[in-house]
């Protein structure tokens, strides 16, 4: 579109191109008071972390929708909560890289190549496999987020580590802690 043109009244301008205006893996400067190279390390750290959230928040889905048995209503439940509190992480992460100019990763395709965590089955699988699985994805997170926490910390990055401990451990700490209780070998019933 060049200056000064403008699409006729109500048809709108379909099919649109643009040049991307900053790559990924770049920081752009903000007057947050935050060295380059602390706003770059902190990008670079969130994005995989948020990459991770996206996976998880994939899985709680897919694990949702295809629970069996005899606890599916509770699980179907928890697991739904759960799923929504990821993605409220997955908004915030995002945000937080984009406040440090950096460019949050987004596009489905690309998060399958940043993220640490397995892809799983494409069938139903076993409840508690299921559960295990989403328990092993929240410790992946967990580890990264406990060193990435504490790097950028000695950074100087006060809100990022703030970010990573009270939102996404406090987070994912009891999220794991309800899906391990499930997998504990209680009888349902006693005879």
């Amino acid at each position: 579109m060049t200056t000064g043109s403008k699409a006729p009244s109500g048809r709108p301008w379909l099919h649109q191109k643009g040049e991307v205006i900053q790559e990924f893996g770049t920081v752009k400067q903000f007057p947050i008071s935050l060295s380059h190279d602390a706003r770059m390390y902190s990008c670079q750290r969130l994005n995989r972390v948020l990459a991770d959230t996206q996976i998880l928040y994939g899985l709680y889905k897919k694990h949702h929708w295809l629970l069996r048995g005899a606890t599916f209503y509770q699980l179907h439940l928890l697991l739904d909560k759960h799923a929504g509190e990821q993605l409220e992480l997955v908004d915030t992460i995002a945000e937080r890289v984009q406040t440090l100019g950096g460019v949050a990763v987004g596009d489905s395709r690309h998060v399958a190549e940043i993220t640490s965590i397995p892809r799983p089955p494409d069938g139903v699988e076993e409840v508690p496999a299921m559960l295990s699985r989403l328990l092993a994805a929240h410790e992946t997170i967990l580890t990264d987020a406990h060193d990435a926490a504490a790097r950028t910390g000695r950074l100087g990055d006060d809100g990022t580590n703030d970010l990573l401990v009270s939102q996404v451990v406090r987070t994912g700490e009891p999220h794991a802690w309800f899906l391990a209780e499930h997998l504990v070998d209680t009888p349902l019933v006693r005879a």
